[in-house]
């Protein structure tokens, strides 16, 4: 697994696409699969949107053996070599096709409603898919594209595979692909959640992108964050510290929960924490221990105190001016994972993620199999013994549980590259899980 889900794979492709940021470029997605891709990229680029229907000719014998493509305005594309070797007759060629081209027209309709296609002459295309394999349905998009008079073509792609994606550079202008394994065998093996998208997602992301109601992703660069101050709270009637950070425009608010009173000062947290903020997601760092407490090394290990203290914490938080409306998630380190872990699975509060550094989350012990909230425990692969742990507190919890190990990584991650590893897989995390909620009308399979 590379990517968590296609809105995931489209924020990590629009990253790579930023340069076309203000060029007139217009994104287009392939139904289905690409669309949740292409939206993600669209929003980041604030470009227009829009679907480029074009439907597989399979193999009857073998469906999900394209044997070419047809798309919009009678573009058809053919694999001879395919053809040839499955032994594709002319008439059994033409009942796919006109089944097909049927299909065609009435997606089409049904995802545009009442909206008319964008005009693409004289305009970049960003052409925008889950994935490549064979590369039948990229090549007609293209041809398709090319027709209608586009002044470059763009096609992006999460994954592919390297020798499909190298026929397609002679169809499109530049070809942009983040991971070209050279083992490749299907696209949906590189997702962790790769069910079906539906039509009516389809038509609401549509939807959503015509009438321009979604925040931007990221900050914009030299925007003043709404608050960045220190703060005090009372918990249990301790005075804790901590720092608190609203970008503008936030999409979701993570609370990071450490087992010492160092939390708000850690620059591993405050690294993690200032790449949260640049994707969007205000941090809260804070001591769930004083200065006094943390010395005393029962203290670190009193996961119950650590839980009522955060449980207080986020209950504050959530009064707070520019919170209304976020959805919360937690970032544990250490003991801090099993704390975190233990007041997500508390009633009290309404946790929408949680994310483990290098954390402790057996020492959640029998809240493990109450908490709800989808969790990401990220471990270095030399820190063996907090593995095995975590891959025992896996085993124990009932919710979405995604457990990421970073190769050669020790506990600390203090290996060049780790801790940025760490980073953006807790980025991604949050983002998908705590950003704008997009229907889920998935059924499982493939797109």
């Amino acid at each position: 697994m590379v990517f968590l889900d296609r809105h995931d794979a489209g924020r990590r492709l629009a990253a790579r696409l930023r340069q076309l940021h203000d060029t007139d470029a217009v994104v287009l997605g392939l139904p289905r699969g690409g669309v949740p891709v292409a939206f993600e990229v669209a929003r980041v680029l604030g470009a227009p949107l829009d679907v480029i229907v074009v439907r597989k000719l399979g193999v009857p014998h073998q469906p999900e053996l394209a044997f070419g493509a047809i798309g919009e305005a009678g573009v058809q594309v053919l694999n001879e070599p395919v053809i040839e070797g499955a032994g594709v007759t002319t008439a059994e060629m033409s009942a796919v096709e006109d089944r097909e081209r049927e299909e065609l027209r009435s997606r089409g309709e049904r995802y545009r409603r009442e909206r008319p296609r964008i005009p693409l002459a004289g305009r970049t295309v960003i052409i925008v898919d889950d994935g490549v394999a064979t590369g039948a349905t990229a090549r007609a998009a293209c041809q398709m594209v090319r027709a209608q008079g586009a002044a470059r073509i763009v096609l992006a792609v999460p994954v592919g595979a390297p020798d499909a994606l190298a026929g397609l550079s002679k169809e499109a202008d530049e070809v942009i692909c983040l991971e070209q394994p050279s083992r490749f065998h299907a696209v949906g093996q590189w997702y962790y959640r790769f069910g079906q998208t539906s039509d009516s997602e389809v038509t609401e992301l549509l939807r959503r992108a015509a009438e321009q109601v979604a925040a931007p992703l990221t900050v914009p660069t030299g925007v003043p964050p709404l608050r960045d101050d220190e703060v005090r709270v009372i918990a249990e009637k301790v005075e804790l510290a901590g720092h608190l950070t609203i970008p503008e425009r936030p999409i979701g608010l993570v609370v990071f929960a450490h087992g010492s009173g160092s939390s708000r000062y850690s620059p591993r947290n405050r690294y993690v924490a200032s790449v949260l903020n640049r994707a969007g997601l205000g941090t809260l760092l804070f001591d769930l221990l004083t200065v006094e407490e943390e010395i005393h090394r029962a203290r670190v290990f009193d996961i119950d105190l650590l839980a009522r203290r955060l449980v207080e914490v986020t209950e504050w938080l959530t009064r707070q001016q520019h919170i209304a409306g976020l959805r919360i998630g937690y970032f544990g380190a250490s003991t801090g994972a099993g704390a975190a872990l233990s007041a997500a699975a508390d009633s009290q509060v309404e946790i929408a993620a949680v994310v483990s550094r290098g954390g402790r989350p057996d020492l959640a012990g029998d809240r493990l199999a109450d908490v709800q909230a989808p969790t990401l425990l990220i471990v270095g692969g030399h820190d063996n013994v907090v593995l095995e742990l975590n891959q025992l507190a896996q085993a124990a919890m009932s919710c979405e549980t995604v457990l990421a190990v970073v190769p050669g990584a020790t506990h600390l991650f203090a290996e060049p590259g780790a801790l940025e590893k760490v980073a953006a897989l807790a980025r991604d995390w949050f983002v998908a899980q705590l950003g704008p909620i997009v229907p889920d009308h998935s059924e499982g399979g493939a797109p």
